[in-house]
């Protein structure tokens, strides 16, 4: 088993698998210093998988070192950043009603309307979401996910594991991906080659956004980028379940239960 990868292109290479899926969503609620939910510690054996996530870790990066990226920086070379910002406001807003959907899943009602009320709000007035219309009205975008759902039921993360392509996850994330496919719109494009199309310019869009973090990692990741890749995952993965706070599970029957009126005053009919 490899200990040592020096010189290894992860920093880079999958700086935009990391930071999308560990580091960027949702960081209006990272925890506070100290605030890391101790319920939340890893398991003593969270990588069984090791020597396998080793080997996709290492497809993934020659991945993105010979294609992804190379592809990411030509693409922002070319494209005006108004027009980028448009395509990165675009593929948001087609995920909006998903979020809103997990939102209303974890009992989060007040977030769910307002994550409809984006969706509404930048399909019309942004021009099929092109423009940011919603957040200058006030109206937050939230990070939610099919995982943090399953999270918030009480449903175990499971082994670490990196997916072909998609970078770190774990057996829930993983799962969590089957609704988010079945639930995202380009899945019922009629001309399926447009919508590998789509989804072909989406992650050219998000590397292309995420170049400069290359930097950033090759710095902070040490003598073994993995398991830096790994621990950063898994603890921004923890903190987007708990918002920030302990976690505790939630039966999913609760977040449906109708609200009972207050008991009348003594004395009242």
């Amino acid at each position: 088993m490899r200990q040592q990868h020096t010189n290894n292109g992860l920093g880079r290479g999958l700086a935009c698998l990391v930071l999308l899926f560990a580091l960027l969503p949702g960081c209006a609620t990272t925890a506070r210093d100290g605030d890391a939910p101790a319920s939340y510690d890893a398991p003593e054996n969270a990588d069984p998988l090791e020597p396998f996530n080793r080997a996709m870790y290492t497809f993934n990066d020659k991945f993105d070192r010979y294609l992804l990226k190379p592809v990411a920086k030509g693409y922002r070379a070319v494209m005006p950043a108004p027009v980028r910002r448009g395509v990165s406001n675009f593929f948001a807003n087609l995920t909006e009603p998903l979020v809103a959907l997990n939102s209303a899943l974890q009992g989060k009602w007040s977030d769910a309307g307002s994550d409809l009320g984006r969706f509404a709000t930048n399909t019309t007035l942004g021009l099929f979401g092109l423009f940011d219309v919603a957040t200058r009205f006030g109206l937050e975008r939230h990070n939610e996910d099919f995982g943090q759902t399953f999270g918030v039921w009480g449903v175990g993360e499971g082994p670490y594991l990196v997916l072909p392509f998609l970078g770190p996850s774990n057996f829930r994330d993983g799962f969590g991906l089957i609704p988010y496919y079945y639930a995202h719109p380009v899945t019922y494009m009629e001309e399926q080659s447009t919508a590998y199309k789509l989804y072909a310019l989406e992650a050219v869009d998000t590397r292309a956004r995420l170049l400069d973090a290359g930097d950033i990692l090759d710095q902070a990741a040490g003598e073994d980028p993995y398991v830096f890749v790994r621990e950063a995952y898994l603890q921004r993965r923890r903190n987007l379940v708990a918002d920030g706070a302990a976690p505790t599970a939630v039966d999913p029957a609760i977040l449906f239960e109708e609200e009972q009126p207050p008991a009348p005053p003594n004395g009242g009919s």
